[in-house]
């Protein structure tokens, strides 16, 4: 089972306009020529992922490294592939997998410079193509490679300089090329899940099961009945319409807004899904690894190992 985290070398996913006013409530949010990654504190959170059991990490890349095909895409400090491939080798060593993320959601791919106003044109599909490639190649061909393809809708790119929504076809065409690349480079594509939540029966008949998925809910309620705002039933109840469709699922907590989210996670999760699909949880805290966000990033990866614990105890197992 992965028990894992999303970790961040590239942060270049949100705003790309400096007058947005999402970056006067997050600074983190506006883009940066300079990579946002703490060395130091990288490996303070990954040692402690290996003292708590993790066997897994989930690298968002974006503008982290200077990529060989695309040069232009690097920030300022963006390693070079020899280096990522050094990190790779030293946190198996540690005992923990490293897997790849690019996020080719228009919501999130300030990362893509000009090419993100590009999109779904044949030099946007080159350059795709390239970067899956030779991502693939310096993770060693990895098991798992994550495309992202959450948030696509005009609420979360309203602060953005152009807004870029596909329609379905469009949509699921451009899906099924960022999975066909990943295949053709030996990995299973995983992708986030919430386009679920507002299109569900179009999704459950045209996202190929080979295709892993994470859903992803980061509040308070998992009961339907106790729940005011119906969260648990459009956010939470993607679980189980997955789980009944039969997909593959690595269900996604955070420490974004509350403490206890990642352990009822994965105690929903371990009791809806069943074994031979219920490959593991990822915590996703969303911040960059930077020092002032250490204390953050380190009480997510002890919430993980707080979930290993108990599952591994079988405090919470009415199903398995």
């Amino acid at each position: 089972m992965y028990w894992s985290m999303l970790i961040h070398l590239g942060f270049n996913m949100w705003d790309d306009d400096p007058h947005s006013p999402s970056i006067k409530i997050n600074p983190y949010r506006e883009a940066s020529d300079t990579l946002r990654c703490d060395r130091a504190t990288w490996e303070a959170v990954t040692a402690r992922a290996a003292e708590v059991g993790m066997n897994h990490l989930l690298i968002d890349i974006g503008e982290g490294l200077a990529f060989e095909s695309h040069p232009e895409l690097g920030a300022k400090g963006a390693w070079t592939p020899q280096e990522m491939a050094d990190e790779i080798a030293r946190l198996k060593q540690l005992g923990i997998e490293a897997v790849p993320k690019l996020n080719f959601s228009t919501c999130h791919d300030t990362w893509l410079g000009d090419y993100a106003f590009m999109v779904s044109s044949k030099p946007y599909y080159r350059v795709v193509s390239d970067l899956i490639a030779e991502t693939a190649e310096v993770f060693g061909n990895p098991e798992l490679f994550h495309i992202g393809m959450d948030e696509e809708t005009l609420h979360h790119q309203k602060n953005l300089r152009q807004v870029v929504i596909r329609n379905p076809e469009l949509w699921y065409h451009d899906l099924e090329f960022y999975a066909g690349e990943v295949e053709k480079a030996g990995s299973r594509a995983w992708m986030w899940s919430d386009r679920i939540w507002h299109h569900e029966q179009e999704y459950l008949a045209r996202v190929p099961k080979s295709i892993l998925q994470s859903n992803w809910y980061y509040g308070e309620a998992f009961s339907f009945e106790d729940d005011p705002e119906a969260n648990a039933a459009t956010y939470v109840r993607a679980y189980d319409l997955l789980e009944e469709h039969g997909y593959d699922q690595v269900p996604t907590g955070a420490n974004w807004s509350n403490d206890t989210n990642m352990i009822d996670t994965v105690r929903y999760g371990h009791r809806v899904i069943a074994p031979e699909r219920e490959l593991g949880y990822m915590t996703a805290p969303w911040y960059p690894t930077v020092d002032a966000e250490r204390d953050r990033l380190l009480a997510a990866v002890d919430q993980i190992g707080e979930s290993i614990a108990e599952l591994n105890a079988g405090l919470q197992d009415p199903q398995h």
